[in-house]
């Protein structure tokens, strides 16, 4: 009852980033995409990016860099586009996997990776959202610099390697194919557009 009681003032905030690091988004669709092409084992660099990315972000809003963004409106609608057009790239890459006769391009790796979450908008909308909904109300210093990005780190070791497992199961199970492929690619571009879009 005395750990319940002492971690109940969190459960708030890990249901919080469960749900959005859960979710369909541009990093875990590209993780499906990048399972499905390649097999979980071989992304392994990539989604560690994915890790070291998204501390990245989450240490930064810590820090206050999200105050930045929101006082220069112009810098932030350049950066959505740049991040979208990234993503993009990234999940375009792959669009002849699969295809008979294709030469099959390598795996992302963990550069690749590192950068998805810092051009992600969902990314620095989560951090920003746990932040000042619930971060706010804590005291200690690592409670208000390090509990959210550790939570987020936590979240994303579990969710991301989820999808990326996920895609590897429907290669197991459809085989390599083209039009698997596309399909994954035509969504996680879909996510990315519309997440532009809000």
């Amino acid at each position: 009852m005395l750990i319940f009681d002492t971690l109940a003032p969190y459960f708030g905030l890990w249901a919080f980033i469960s749900l959005m690091v859960g979710t369909p988004g541009p990093a875990n669709l590209l993780a499906m995409s990048a399972g499905a092409a390649y097999g979980f084992r071989a992304n392994m660099g990539f989604l560690g990016g994915l890790l070291g990315g998204a501390l990245v972000v989450n240490f930064a809003i810590s820090f206050g860099f999200g105050a930045v963004l929101v006082s220069v409106p112009l810098a932030a609608t350049i950066f959505s586009f740049i991040s979208a057009a990234y993503l993009c790239y990234l999940a375009f890459r792959g669009w002849h996997n699969g295809g008979k006769g294709a030469q099959k391009i390598a795996p992302m790796r963990f550069l690749q990776g590192l950068v998805v979450h810092p051009l992600n908008p969902k990314a620095w909308v989560m951090a920003s959202l746990a932040y000042t909904q619930f971060i706010v109300g804590f005291d200690t210093a690592f409670e208000r610099y390090a509990l959210a990005p550790l939570s987020f780190f936590v979240a994303q070791i579990v969710f991301h390697g989820l999808w990326c497992w996920a895609g590897a199961l429907l290669k197991t199970q459809m085989g390599t194919s083209l039009l698997l492929n596309r399909s994954l690619i035509l969504l996680t571009v879909a996510v990315v557009l519309w997440a532009l879009a809000q």
